[in-house]
């Protein structure tokens, strides 16, 4: 059954095996072992970016595709669902209409961006995902009438998922099962989904002619593929997956942005995740994210803690300052590509 429900691509390392069911259940338990509202932040933050990366890693690591595109798919679905509900009203039936309209607008421009940018070859490729992602973000931040330029907009979300929302009167497990726990596994479960389609993808026969694109694209076209229309198909479905993944940030933040949503830091820390990772593993996303997540939400305390307690240290306390916690998160990025050049799922597979 779990071999079934993993497309048979097993984790085949058992420590690997050990931190994919700690994620899993950290995740899934995540309201009833954690309080205050930065955990649940971080864990839904974590479900996201996994969905996120692994769309990402199907066009870099199984089509050798290097796009800077997939924040402007990101935004596209976050904006659909968030200026939907935030111009008319905090109705499902809003919900569902905003986000049909990005995910039509995202087959759209990934089919477009596809058929005239994916004709041409590796870095001119990546050039004109990166101009029209670029212009995209411009735009978002001018039609300042309809998207709310660089402030954004904020939106309330249907009743259920409304923080106001009780699904019990009691506690269970010591919580009350509020809208945002309610919208913390929406999150969660459709993350989950999304994971494992894209898990079956690249382990079906379609997978395979995407990996034997990115090993050597001119003998998959020697052995008959039209490998134009694999690159074009993998592009989509990239895209596609990507604005379901900012449809789901955008209900938890109950906000859009074009910082949040289509900065180009996005698309740096996908890339950063992805190389941590592990580039064509799909397991790289679940580790990368949750390592990425954590360090970025929880490096700077932990620095000022040993900070504090190095106080009669002066060179250690200085260096391990809290302001001084991107120079370190850099370090541990230089550190783990250093030790783990195949990221980290591809050296605990290689063990």
């Amino acid at each position: 059954m779990l071999k079934h429900l993993l497309s048979d691509d097993l984790p085949r390392s058992r420590f690997l095996t050990v931190l994919l069911v700690l994620i899993l259940f950290g995740l899934a338990f995540a309201p009833f072992i954690t309080s205050g509202a930065r955990p649940l932040n971080t864990a839904a933050t974590i479900c996201v970016y996994i969905v996120l990366v692994a769309s990402y890693d199907l066009l870099l690591g199984y089509t050798g595709i290097v796009s800077f595109a997939h924040t402007m798919f990101f935004g596209i679905g976050a904006y659909g669902i968030g200026l939907g509900l935030a111009s008319a009203g905090p109705f499902w039936w809003i919900a569902f209409s905003g986000l049909l309209c990005a995910l039509l607008l995202t087959i759209l421009l990934a089919l477009i961006v596809g058929l005239f940018a994916l004709r041409v070859r590796a870095i001119f490729y990546a050039m004109i995902t990166l101009a029209v992602a670029s212009s995209f973000a411009v735009l978002a931040s001018q039609l300042s009438d309809l998207t709310g330029g660089e402030d954004g907009k904020t939106f309330s979300v249907p009743a259920l998922l409304s923080p106001s929302f009780h699904l019990f009167e009691n506690e269970v497990f010591g919580r009350i099962i509020d809208g945002k726990v309610i919208t913390y596994y929406l999150v969660f479960g459709v993350a989950l989904m999304l994971f494992l389609f894209l898990l079956r993808v690249v382990n079906s026969p379609f997978g395979r002619v995407l990996q034997a694109i990115r090993e050597n694209e001119f003998r998959a076209e020697a052995l008959g593929y039209q490998t134009i229309y694999y690159r074009i198909a993998a592009n989509c479905l990239a895209a596609l997956v990507a604005a379901l993944a900012g449809a789901l940030m955008a209900l938890w933040l109950r906000y859009v942005g074009p910082k949040t949503m289509l900065g180009f830091e996005v698309m740096t820390d996908i890339l950063l995740i992805v190389v941590i990772g592990g580039m064509g593993t799909m397991y790289g996303a679940v580790v990368g994210a949750a390592l990425f997540m954590l360090a970025q939400n929880y490096l700077k305390t932990l620095m000022l803690q040993a900070s504090s307690a190095l106080v009669g240290v002066p060179f250690l306390a200085e260096a391990l300052h809290p302001d001084r916690w991107m120079l370190w998160l850099g370090v541990m990025f230089v550190v783990s590509v250093y030790c783990f050049p195949a990221g980290i799922v591809g050296k605990l597979r290689s063990t």
